[in-house]
């Protein structure tokens, strides 16, 4: 994705070629510049900047050495030789890439860039779990933070979650910490599941596992948890012929009332491998403009007015920043590192 030019006029015209239906030519002019540097620099130190589908387009269509959703994110950052990594995502992203890197400079450029999701559920609530449940496999989403991933024995993303949970040789499972994404997976797999609450956690652990699969946890993304049945059946008769799409981290309802659900990344190949009149995507906005700049022929329903506060935190200004001064460094203690490497190890097995 990185656009590599010898000016900053030619760079903006580069970006003005790709992205001139997503963002005004004054935004561009000013960007440019900061495009410019930033590649300039990257190649000095010989980086890598890793972009999340989230992205806003000026930063995922021209920096961008890699883009893509968790999982293909995690696997570039365990793959790659570049030092140091830049991860234009939010903080757990940014934290995989270190505990997949411990001898690397990870940087995340914004330190506010963190995750509602991530922050539902803390390594002493996976304590209490384990404890409650003794014996039953714990699956952290990656959407979580490092010390959750250490008191847990494998990870998933929303692209490989059902492939996670039937690949353990277990009766049941526990799945954290996304309420939706969990039902989904229930749905998909035919798991009975179990919501318990902090008051109730010790009086089930006498319960007859027969009477449950699968036990999930009440944490949501502010982002997918807004999206209402209702939006899907308003839009269908706005626009005949429409294919929604959504995250799985959306709610049950929507995604039964959706054509499609998948991670970020299958999200964009399902868009760019299909034909259909107009696509709705029940996810972060950022996206639909990003997918608009890759595929001009495409018509995608521009009502979408939800934006991940968490990841708009990064901009190109600070991505600059944090390569002139290793802004944000990405730390993890190694009694953390450890255990959490070893259950994502265990995700990366799973193909």
């Amino acid at each position: 994705m990185t656009i590599s030019a010898a000016s900053i006029d030619s760079t903006f015209d580069l970006m003005r070629s790709k992205l001139h239906k997503v963002v005004p030519d004054f935004e561009l002019r000013y960007k440019a510049e900061l495009v410019y540097d930033i590649n300039q620099l990257k190649e000095k130190r010989g980086a890598i900047i890793l972009g999340h589908n989230y992205m806003e387009p000026a930063l995922y269509h021209t920096v961008a050495d890699a883009v893509g959703d968790s999982l293909e994110l995690a696997r570039k950052a365990a793959s790659t030789s570049k030092d140091p990594i830049v991860f234009c995502g939010v903080r757990f992203m940014a934290e995989t890439a270190k505990l997949l890197n411990p001898e690397k400079t990870v940087l995340l450029p914004a330190e506010g860039a963190g995750c509602s999701l991530a922050a539902s559920i803390a390594a002493e609530d996976v304590r209490r779990l384990r404890q409650a449940f003794p014996g039953i496999p714990i699956i952290a989403y990656i959407n979580t933070y490092a010390e959750v991933k250490a008191e847990s024995d494998i990870c998933c993303t929303s692209s490989n979650a059902a492939k996670v949970v039937e690949a353990l040789d277990s009766d049941t499972v526990i799945l954290i910490p996304d309420e939706y994404l969990a039902l989904n997976v229930a749905n998909e797999t035919g798991k009975r599941i179990l919501f318990p609450t902090k008051e109730t956690e010790m009086r089930l652990r006498a319960m007859d596992r027969t009477n449950y699969q699968m036990i999930g946890w009440h944490g949501r993304c502010v982002v997918h948890e807004v999206y209402d049945v209702l939006d899907i059946q308003a839009i269908r008769k706005q626009f005949p012929g429409v294919v929604v799409l959504a995250h799985p981290e959306c709610s049950a309802e929507v995604v039964d009332a959706s054509d499609f659900s998948g991670s970020t990344s299958r999200m964009i190949e399902y868009v760019r491998n299909t034909d259909a009149p107009y696509y709705l995507l029940l996810t972060e906005c950022t996206m639909g403009d990003n997918i608009i700049a890759e595929n001009p022929q495409k018509e995608i329903v521009r009502l979408c007015s939800v934006r991940c506060p968490f990841m708009n935190e990064i901009t190109l200004e600070d991505t600059l920043a944090a390569l002139q001064e290793n802004q944000h460094v990405v730390e993890i203690p190694e009694e953390i590192r450890v255990p959490a490497k070893r259950a994502l190890d265990r995700m990366m097995e799973i193909q």
